[in-house]
């Protein structure tokens, strides 16, 4: 073979090389998003339709906390898994996972929460916990398997099936319900969660170090993980002031969000319109929202991007209260869901890259997983009591009071602005 033939044969294999692992990228994304909506939007909406009372549904909220906790069991996956170690860490760990959570779908498939709703949270609770553990096992086998120039294009097939995931368990799941019912529903979601032993066997296993770190005591290894990057990022000025930012950022939505079901039940929207606003509607928003808000950032600066983008999103999360006094009205559902999406995204996309600028490079991993904890610490606690306020306050009380619930977190950000001034240069 000449050196030409052999150069172009070797560029046309290192081609499909990489496309066969971006594909396999994908295919993780799609499995880490699978199981999200069903200890969330999904469940509440099974919820909702049945005899289940406003306070228990809020409560949902609780079990994602696995979500906000995952980094500190996280340090248990860089060792070797007892039961599949010739397969390696990364693949040995996922094939313990994935049967694990899609069994624990199908034992949700199983349960009926309008007869007793004990082992239907159980059910959930353990769908969280597996889905955030495989989460920690896909992000190592990401990081490890691609190059720092990869790492982008990788991330961005991993939200690719990630969204199309979420679509499929969230709309998709609640359409079909009509269809097969709400058991049949989950079960083809367990159906296509064991598929993702097969997608692990045919993902490579990343090369290991040469020469592995010494071992050391689970409890010495969380110090290590996290003491050192957190004492590092509070000796900072403004340190307190921009955690409880972080903290409060998701506040109104950890309170809207988890009662956004029952509400749409209260107001007679049925499944078809539900999943419609919440698919592909919400989807399109939500996919130009991120767009418009990268453009924001580089036009305003990230921190001001902040602040515009929070307060038009208090602006928009308003449109509920007209909603709740509109009952069956399909064209306010639409254009709140949408509107909503749309700036919540572009809130997103500034906060995200807001996290970012926070983190030390020699803690890059550790302080952006810290921070995103923080920021998600709402949802999963506060968000738990969300139920009881709706129920006591009734629906449009309540979404007035969500609506300024993001005020502390605006206030906070312009107290930053004006006594720590960004780092990064502005505009």
């Amino acid at each position: 073979m000449s050196k030409r033939n052999r150069l172009f044969s070797d560029t046309v294999m290192a081609f499909l090389t990489r496309l066969r692992s971006f594909r396999l990228m994908a295919a993780f994304g799609f499995l880490a998003g699978l199981p999200l909506p069903l200890s969330g939007f999904t469940l509440t909406q099974w919820l909702a339709e049945g005899p289940v009372s406003l306070g228990a549904i809020g409560l949902t909220a609780n079990i994602g906390l696995a979500y906000t906790l995952k980094f500190l069991w996280s340090p248990v996956f860089d060792q070797s898994p007892p039961l599949l170690r010739r397969l390696g860490r990364r693949r040995g760990w996922l094939l313990t996972i994935q049967p694990l959570l899609a069994a624990a779908v199908a034992a949700l498939a199983l349960t009926d929460p309008h007869v007793a709703t004990t082992p239907t949270f159980l059910a959930a609770a353990a769908i969280a916990f597996l889905s955030a553990s495989q989460d920690v096992a896909i992000d190592a086998w990401r990081i490890e398997s691609f190059t720092a120039e990869q790492q982008g294009p990788a991330l961005a097939a991993y939200v690719l099936g990630y969204r199309a995931a979420m679509l499929t368990s969230g709309a998709g799941v609640i359409w079909s319900a009509g269809q097969l019912g709400w058991h049949g529903a989950l079960f083809a979601i367990a159906a296509l969660l064991a598929c993702g032993i097969i997608v692990t066997l045919l993902a490579p296993e990343p090369a290991q170090p040469a020469a592995p770190p010494p071992p050391l005591r689970f409890a010495d290894r969380v110090s290590a993980a996290v003491r050192e990057p957190l004492r590092e990022f509070l000796s900072r000025p403004g340190a307190w002031a921009i955690l409880g930012y972080v903290g409060l950022f998701y506040l109104d939505e950890a309170l809207a969000g988890k009662m956004l079901a029952p509400l749409y039940r209260h107001l007679g929207f049925d499944r078809a319109a539900v999943a419609l606003a919440t698919g592909p509607l919400a989807l399109a928003a939500t996919l130009l929202g991120y767009l418009a808000g990268g453009a924001l950032i580089g036009r305003l600066g990230m921190r001001r991007a902040l602040i515009a983008t929070g307060f038009s999103q208090m602006g928009f999360m308003a449109l509920y209260v007209p909603l709740t006094m509109l009952p069956g009205n399909h064209a306010m559902l639409y254009a709140t869901v949408i509107a909503e999406a749309l700036v919540q995204s572009m809130a997103v996309a500034a906060f995200v890259a807001f996290l970012s600028s926070l983190c030390a490079l020699r803690f890059t991993a550790t302080q952006y997983a810290l921070l995103s904890s923080v920021a998600a610490a709402a949802s999963h606690t506060v968000g738990g009591l969300s139920g009881f306020l709706a129920a006591a306050m009734g629906w449009t009380p309540f979404y007035i009071m969500t609506t300024f619930a993001a005020l502390p977190s605006m206030l906070l950000m312009l107290y930053i602005l004006r006594h720590h001034p960004p780092q990064e240069t502005e505009p």
